[in-house]
C-alpha cells in the first residue's frame, strides 16, 4: 500500500441530484487533476458515483461524464432506492480492491473539498481512518442543531462510540475497507461501525458549506429514523431500560396496593376511581412503551433473518 502517493477513490452517493451534479462533477474532476499534479495521489485515482435509484437525470449525467473521462469518472447504479448507507457501503466495497484509500462525501459538496488534502496527509502518516468533523453547526436550523446535540448525548449515555459532529465525510484505507466487507448486517450505521473497528484514526476540522442546488435528502422524519437505526444497531440499552422501567412500575403498584390494604383494614374509605385510573394509565403506558421498544428490535431481527440482498446493482460504468 502506497501511503505517499496512493491510488484514491472518491465515493459519492447520489439520489436525485441532477441540479447539483454538473457542478460536483466538474469540481471533483478538477480536484483529482490538481492532486495528481501535486503528487499527492496516483494517476489511477478516480471518482465513483453511486446512483441510489434516482428518478431524475442523475445517471445520465454520470454516464456523460464517464464517456468523456472513463478513467477518472465511474458509476454504479442501483435497480431501486436502497438508502444512503447502502449506497455508500456498495461504493466502498466496489473500490476496495482497486485503491489504497477511499474518501466518501456527499454529492451536494457541502463537505469541503479543501479538507481532503489534510486527510491525505494524515493517511501518509499512518492513519487508517480520518474523520471530517464540522467546526461548528451555526449554519444549521435551531431544531437540527439541538436535536443533533441531543442525539450525540443519548448515544454517549447508551454506550455507543461516535465521533461528534461527524457525518459520512471520511477517509478509509484498504485494510479498513476489507474489514468493512465482513459486516453483514442489514441495519447499517456506518458512523458507528468505523469508530468501533479500532484502527488508528485522526480528525480534520472543516466548515460545512451551504447547498448550492437541489434540496436536502434528510428531512426531520428521515433524521429521526436514522437515529433510531443507530441506537438499535449498536445498543441493547433500550431493552434493559424497558425492563428497569417495568420493575419500577411493579414496585410502585405493590406500594399502592399495600397502602390501599392498610387503609381498608384501618376502616378508612379507599378513593376508588382516581387511584384506579392513575394506576391503569401508568401501567398501561409503560407496557405499551416496553412493547414498542421490543417490537422495534424484533423488526430489525426479522429484517436480518430474511437475508435478502441490501441492494441490487443494475449497471456499472
Amino acid at each position: 500500500m502506497n501511503r505517499r502517493c496512493p491510488t484514491l477513490a472518491l465515493v459519492v452517493p447520489c439520489y436525485n441530484e441532477q441540479d447539483a451534479l454538473p457542478r460536483t462533477l466538474n469540481m471533483i474532476a478538477a480536484l483529482l487533476k490538481d492532486l495528481q499534479s501535486e503528487g499527492r495521489i496516483s494517476s489511477e485515482s478516480f471518482a465513483l458515483y453511486v446512483d441510489d435509484g434516482s428518478r431524475d437525470a442523475t445517471w445520465e449525467l454520470v454516464g456523460a461524464a464517464h464517456a468523456g473521462s472513463p478513467q477518472s469518472c465511474r458509476g454504479l447504479k442501483f435497480a431501486g432506492n436502497a438508502g444512503h448507507q447502502n449506497a455508500l457501503y456498495a461504493g466502498l466495497l466496489q473500490v476496495c480492491a482497486m485503491v489504497d484509500c477511499a474518501i466518501s462525501l456527499d454529492a451536494d459538496l457541502q463537505d469541503d473539498l479543501a479538507a481532503i488534502r489534510p486527510m491525505l496527509a494524515h493517511f501518509a502518516e499512518g492513519c487508517d481512518i480520518v474523520y471530517g468533523v464540522r467546526n461548528d453547526r451555526s449554519s444549521d436550523s435551531f431544531l437540527k442543531r439541538n436535536t443533533a446535540h441531543v442525539f450525540y448525548k443519548c448515544m454517549e449515555v447508551l454506550g455507543v462510540k461516535l465521533i461528534p459532529d461527524h457525518a459520512d465525510f471520511r477517509l478509509t484505507s484498504r485494510p479498513v475497507l476489507e474489514a468493512l466487507a465482513s459486516y453483514s448486517e442489514h441495519n447499517l450505521f456506518l458512523r458507528g461501525i468505523f469508530p468501533s473497528m479500532g484502527f488508528r484514526s485522526a480528525t480534520v476540522g472543516y466548515t460545512r458549506l451551504a447547498r448550492q442546488a437541489g434540496e436536502s435528502k434528510y428531512p426531520f422524519r428521515r433524521m429521526l429514523s436514522f437515529a433510531l437505526s443507530g441506537i438499535t444497531a449498536f445498543s441493547p440499552m433500550p431493552l434493559r431500560l424497558a425492563g428497569i422501567l417495568s420493575v419500577g412500575t411493579l414496585l410502585l403498584a405493590l406500594l399502592e396496593s399495600l397502602r390501599a390494604l392498610l387503609t381498608y383494614f384501618a376502616g378508612g374509605t379507599v378513593v376508588g376511581w382516581t387511584s384506579l385510573m392513575i394506576a391503569l394509565l401508568l401501567l398501561g403506558s409503560v407496557q405499551l412503551f416496553c412493547l414498542a421498544v421490543i417490537g422495534e428490535y424484533m423488526a430489525r431481527m426479522f429484517t436480518e433473518m430474511k437475508r435478502r440482498p441490501r441492494y441490487l446493482i443494475e449497471k456499472i460504468l
